[in-house]
């Protein structure tokens, strides 16, 4: 995924004010203290002396920063990685188009787990509320729960991720921009446990049939289809310290 300059140093910018222990201002002169070295062609596509020809940014705002972040997070062991996706879904016909990220688990620390059902890092969207959603769109909201112990174990457990379930009441477009899907899992630092990967499931009324896609998809979806999306957790911090509760082996999470 396509990420420029500017959002590869926006991203490292967030870490570096994360470290400091007071609020700093936002502005060019926090990076003259830092130097960012980006090789062509890493995170950002070759450029062009014509401008029209410049290959476009793709996911870099929502895809590519967040895990940006959390790998400069984890080299600094300040926090496990946070679900490092914004599951972007998009639904919609020729009258309307409707667009949302949704949440999931934030990574632990030394001194804390991660919260559950929460956005982290470069973002700053919240989700929508569901009787609005329902009123304002054809679809059913099925489910919105916490996914449980879809976070990483540990001495300090990684947050939990979301289940968000909609039924569609209308013939319909949708889409999914996500990562962390089945490779490269929310790690864990210290010894703590990976968060799971997220999943999407198509559920078709018509075909009386399910199938889980991939973490990227377009589909079209008919009355009754019902789309099941479960957020990635965050990941632990620390080895679990085993504990005995009436006779079984019990992993302590705080």
């Amino acid at each position: 995924l396509n990420a420029n300059r500017a959002i590869v140093t926006a991203a490292v910018l967030y870490v570096f004010r994360c470290l400091i222990d007071e609020d700093i201002p936002l502005n060019s002169g926090v990076l003259d203290v830092i130097d960012i070295v980006l090789p062509e062609c890493l995170l950002n596509p070759p450029g062009n002396p014509d401008p029209a020809l410049c290959p476009a940014v793709v996911g870099g705002n929502v895809e590519t920063s967040q895990r940006v972040v959390d790998v400069l997070l984890g080299a600094l062991q300040l926090a496990a990685a946070s679900q490092g996706t914004m599951n972007n879904l998009t639904f919609g016909d020729q009258t309307f188009g409707y667009y949302e990220t949704i949440c999931g688990g934030s990574g632990a620390t030394s001194q804390a787990s991660g919260c559950d059902a929460v956005h982290t890092h470069m973002t700053n969207t919240r989700l929508t509320d569901v009787e609005i959603l329902e009123h304002r769109y054809p679809i059913r909201v099925i489910q919105h729960a916490i996914r449980k112990y879809s976070g990483g174990a540990g001495k300090h457990r990684g947050g939990n991720g979301l289940i968000r379930e909609l039924e569609f009441l209308q013939p319909l477009s949708a889409t999914l921009l996500a990562q962390r899907r089945k490779a490269f899992l929310p790690f864990g630092l210290q010894g703590g446990g990976s968060g799971q990967a997220g999943r999407t499931t198509w559920s078709q009324a018509e075909a009386g049939r399910s199938q889980e896609l991939e973490g990227c998809f377009a589909i079209q979806v008919k009355p009754g289809d019902r789309l099941k999306i479960e957020t990635p957790g965050g990941g632990g911090w620390g080895t679990a310290e085993p504990m005995s509760i009436d006779g079984m082996d019990q992993t302590r999470a705080s």
